[in-house]
């Protein structure tokens, strides 16, 4: 039950509001945020109500809940947790609040229909992460189109109607394909096939395989790499976060994305392990161009949202990475990333966003100097920015040392591309602290003189990101234990196929080659009178 008030009460503040709009912007923004704080405060019961030791979802508490809802159909009102989606949850309980306050006075027009929008946003996101009926899981993951639609298309830039038209014809595209996907998994299973516990306890059975699996894994994997954005489905992202408002681009950032790597690691690798192994090879290899392009492309950017758009496709390469190591601290560290991504891309956008209010220009030529007019914006500018680029003590730098250890020593494909992979960390920051020096040092342009330091709302928007980017950073055990079950489940799905080098019953490996050792077979009653005879003597 508790999980179901955190993902529907964000719609009690849509009605509110819808209700209450002729009372005025500060109701209708008043209204949003405390519903949005009291979910933020209400989804902690799910981290404090948390068994870490459970592998799978949290089925013994107020975590998890299974109602009939199409019955003929096999479909049910499904949801719940596990130590994967816990934090992702949490991170969009946590930015949706911070989201409003960094609106509340950039926008004029629209203002409820705006507010509305984000809380609804909210609950699709929630129940795509907690969903565990595929058919619920698709309802969410549709929905969530909607309040994103309106946010671009009404309170984006100039060329708003074009990228929401573009980001809206890029997702319904992959969301056709997990739709046949969805359903050929059914048709497969009958009134268990919408059952997403019941189609991992199959994979579980030694053996087993979904008929077509390949091209079943193929209709999700595209939909969720479409989402990530993998290289070379990445094209839609630098319109969309260009076009979309400050707050827009933080939850595409900070949330949306991460809703095609959860995908990922929720459905494709635990329901196909063997077509994922098989589709490693062509996978790992998109994974590393995204991190190097997405790279060399934001190096090369005039305009700060860009620059910082581009650094997501590099970013979450290394996620999709780490996820097709198999091991488990690879998928650890992807999951870890996730999180981090949210909070430090999700700054720099807030950062842009503030900057762009006061000088109305994104052009890196515009600025310069800033750092002696605006010494507290410089300092949390340079915190997060050193928090992108992985520097130890940050956030950054567990979730990606993680991802390349766990690739490097037990992921399941070529140790060079984990070598080329780590130039993206070379390329981030170069590409992130020449854009810093250009920014924040040399000669200020005149129109900048003037230009005043963060107001105290704004500090309270970036205070409690900070925090969490220094936690993790300094204490990333708070954060990774509640996951270490749940990640040891999917690794242990995703290693299908026994290494070459594994010895056999019956064998043992010596100056590294398997032999067959002298007895090959000791019946317990032959070990039991041995034991006996060792006793007596």
């Amino acid at each position: 039950m508790l999980l179901s008030i955190v993902i529907f009460l964000p719609l009690l503040g849509v009605i509110a509001i819808a209700l209450l709009r002729n009372m005025g912007a500060s109701a209708i923004k008043g209204i949003a945020l405390v519903v949005s704080l009291l979910t933020f405060v209400i989804s902690l019961g799910l981290y404090t109500g948390f068994d870490a030791g459970i592998e799978g979802f949290q089925t013994d508490s107020q975590l998890y809940q299974k109602l009939p809802w199409i019955a003929g159909l096999g479909i049910g009102y499904h949801i719940g947790i596990d130590g994967i989606s816990l934090w992702l949850v949490l991170l969009t309980t946590f930015l949706t609040p911070i989201c409003i306050l960094a609106a509340w006075n950039s926008v004029e027009k629209g203002l409820s229909g705006f507010m509305m929008s984000l809380l609804a946003l909210e609950t699709g996101m929630l129940g795509v992460f907690c969903a565990l009926d595929l058919f619920l899981f698709f309802v969410f993951w549709e929905a969530m189109l909607i309040p994103m639609y309106f946010l671009i298309g009404i309170w984006g830039g100039e060329r708003r109607i074009y990228a929401t038209i573009k980001f809206v014809l890029y997702t319904m595209a992959g969301s056709a394909l997990m739709l046949v996907g969805i359903l050929a998994l059914y048709f497969q299973n009958g009134d268990n096939g919408f059952d997403l516990t019941t189609l991992l306890a199959q994979t579980s059975a030694a053996g087993f395989k979904f008929d077509h699996s390949m091209l079943l894994f193929l209709a999700f994997f595209i939909a969720f790499a479409i989402k990530v954005p993998l290289f070379p489905f990445h094209t839609w992202l630098p319109d969309a976060h260009v076009e979309a408002p400050t707050v827009g681009s933080v939850i595409l950032a900070g949330v949306l994305l991460k809703m095609g790597t959860y995908g990922i690691v929720r459905f494709c690798l635990p329901l196909f392990p063997e077509a994922a192994a098989d589709a490693t090879p062509w996978i790992v290899p998109l994974a590393v161009i995204g991190i190097i392009y997405g790279a060399l492309v934001a190096m090369v950017q005039p305009d700060l949202k860009k620059l910082v758009a581009y650094s997501s496709v590099s970013h979450l390469g290394f996620v999709v990475l780490g996820l097709f190591s198999k091991s488990h601290l690879g998928i650890q560290g992807s999951v870890l990333q996730m999180i981090n991504h949210g909070l430090s891309t999700g700054a720099l956008f807030l950062l842009v966003g503030m900057i762009y209010e006061r000088r109305h220009s994104r052009m890196i030529v515009d600025f310069g100097g800033l750092a002696k007019k605006m010494p507290i914006f410089a300092t949390i500018f340079l915190i997060v920015t050193l928090s992108s680029i992985g520097l130890p003590g940050l956030n950054g730098f567990v979730g990606e040392f993680m991802i390349l250890l766990g690739s490097f020593v037990g992921g399941a494909f070529s140790k060079w591309y984990v070598v080329f992979a780590t130039t993206g960390v070379i390329l981030a920051a170069v590409y992130m602290l020449w854009m810093f020096q250009r920014v924040m040092f040399g000669t200020p342009d005149k129109t900048n003189a003037a230009l005043p330091d963060l107001k105290p709302r704004e500090i309270a928007v970036l205070l409690p990101i900070l925090l969490f980017i220094v936690w993790i950073g300094v204490f990333p055990k708070t954060f990774l234990k509640p996951m270490e079950s749940s990640v040891n489940a999917v690794a242990a799905k995703v290693k299908v196929n026994a290494e070459e080098n594994t010895p056999a019953v019956g064998q043992v490996i010596i100056d590294g080659e398997t032999q067959n050792p002298v007895i090959l077979k000791v019946e317990t009653a032959d070990l039991q009178s041995i034991e006996e005879e060792a006793q007596t003597k």
